[in-house]
């Protein structure tokens, strides 16, 4: 089992067409135990496929003889596009598109902060697309939903929002990057067109909510929030105390593949 489960298939994926089309890069890991679901890595905003818990999401796949996909959105990683056209519909619309592509049945999704948020949009897309996927799971990390207009829009300075009215972008600095953060007028609309915490959201399977205490970027406050809109569904928030925005400690790995592995 473990030969074939190490097997990782490297393919690009073309998503959108003319103008639009862009490159994704995908990785996935083939399992075995193809009767059990696959898992699927949804990332955080300017993260990638190879940060540190997209990484041990695939070790914990690889052990387990699961099926693995990773992929990096457009303008993220080593897929094409450009960044600065990067929205939540351009995103989630790459997400299905890997998932319709890989042939997979059932999933467990496995989101990072915006990959919180990219996860509960591709349940409802795919739901109203007819997808021939089921979601059986959602392990969701310090999420994000809805952050353009729940996080960002409301701490906007004078000088952002003139910088977004005339120049379509501002910028802040990174904590993770020596790059700032880029933030687009495209994103924070696109962002407004795309929220989930406007209604009852019914994801139709076990959701497991991890959230640090201390993180300076999504405070725990947007996990309880998060909270009060899944009340159809069996939720478990579990709060670190000390946890930071990442979660990558070894502690909060363990923490991560217990979510998962309670999943499938």
């Amino acid at each position: 089992m473990t030969d074939t489960a190490n097997i990782l298939r490297e393919t690009t994926l073309t998503v959108g067409s003319g103008d639009a089309a862009r490159d994704i890069a995908v990785i996935t890991r083939m399992g075995t135990e193809t009767d059990r679901p696959a898992l699927v890595w949804l990332g955080g905003y300017r993260s990638d496929m190879a940060g540190t818990k997209a990484i041990e999401m695939d070790a914990l796949a690889g052990d387990e003889g699961l099926t693995a996909i990773r992929f990096d959105y457009s303008g993220h990683g080593v897929s094409g596009g450009d960044f600065r056209k990067g929205t939540i519909s351009r995103w989630t619309e790459e997400a299905l598109a890997v998932l319709a592509s890989s042939g997979v049945k059932k999933v467990v999704l496995i989101g990072s902060s915006m990959g919180g948020w990219i996860a509960l949009r591709v349940i409802q897309e795919a739901r109203r697309l007819g997808l021939p996927f089921s979601v059986d799971g959602l392990v969701l990390i310090a999420p994000a939903p809805d952050f353009t207009s729940e996080l960002i829009e409301p701490s906007l300075t004078a000088a952002e929002r003139q910088s977004l009215a005339e120049r379509g972008y501002f910028e802040e600095p990174s904590e993770y990057s020596p790059e700032p953060n880029i933030f687009t007028r495209d994103l924070m609309e696109d962002g407004a067109e795309n929220r989930v915490l406007t209604g009852l959201i019914e994801t139709g399977c076990p959701v497991h909510i991890l959230q640090g205490m201390k993180d300076p970027d999504v405070p725990y406050q947007h996990a309880l929030k998060l909270m009060e809109f899944l009340p159809l569904d069996d939720v478990v928030l579990t709060l670190i105390r000390d946890g930071d925005h990442r979660l990558s400690r070894p502690e909060d790995i363990a923490k991560m593949k217990s979510a998962i592995l309670s999943m499938i």
